[in-house]
């Protein structure tokens, strides 16, 4: 058998890492899932999640990270997408909100005094900031939750504030001048001399 030189083992190798990254990329792509399906807001979400998972992968093969990391990262980055396919495709908008996903060791990371796992409802507003989404396992149970952006959170606080004062004031009827009937104004009546 003849010996290759460099130039043969070159091509060989650089046909192998092509093939490779070929069935990667294939890998990556569901079926039914292409980036084309989607606007342009979508695809760029679809490949902010692209390169952090070429970024776990990178640290992988650096061996920075442990395989416990490298896997619940990349889990992580799944339920991220399958929860942006979920998003656009009910809503029919090409709109993503910021989204976290979690475990529920992780929660801590969100809220300072984690609330629990079972009382989480779909679409609730959690910790006036974020919405629970649902839980999505990839591997393990990931908590997802959509971050409130500063219009829905000033809105949601505008509601709790005129929810607030319905509350404090009471149900007894009401004067013609907002003042509560058999309530004592607030500053003595000013009496006129005789």
């Amino acid at each position: 058998m003849p010996k290759l030189n460099n130039l043969s083992r070159l091509f060989i190798s650089l046909t192998v890492l092509l093939l490779f990254s070929g069935v990667v990329t294939a890998q990556r792509s569901t079926a039914g899932d292409s980036s084309e399906d989607f606007g342009p807001v979508m695809r760029a979400y679809l490949g902010y999640l692209n390169n952090e998972q070429e970024v776990v992968d990178d640290r992988a093969s650096r061996r920075e990270i442990n395989g416990a990391y490298y896997h619940r990262n990349s889990s992580r980055i799944r339920a991220l997408r399958q929860m942006a396919f979920r998003l656009v495709r009910q809503s029919g908008n090409d709109y993503v909100p910021e989204l976290e996903a979690v475990t529920r060791d992780e929660l801590s990371t969100l809220f300072e005094n984690p609330p629990r796992v079972a009382n989480f409802r779909p679409n609730e507003v959690v910790g006036n900031k974020l919405r629970f989404l649902g839980t999505i396992n990839s591997g393990e149970a990931f908590y997802l939750f959509a971050r409130l952006d500063p219009y829905e959170q000033a809105e949601l606080m505008q509601q709790q504030k005129k929810d607030s004062v319905i509350v404090s004031a009471g149900s007894g009827p009401v004067s013609a001048g907002g003042q509560r009937v058999g309530q004592s104004p607030s500053r003595p009546r000013r009496t006129s001399p005789k």
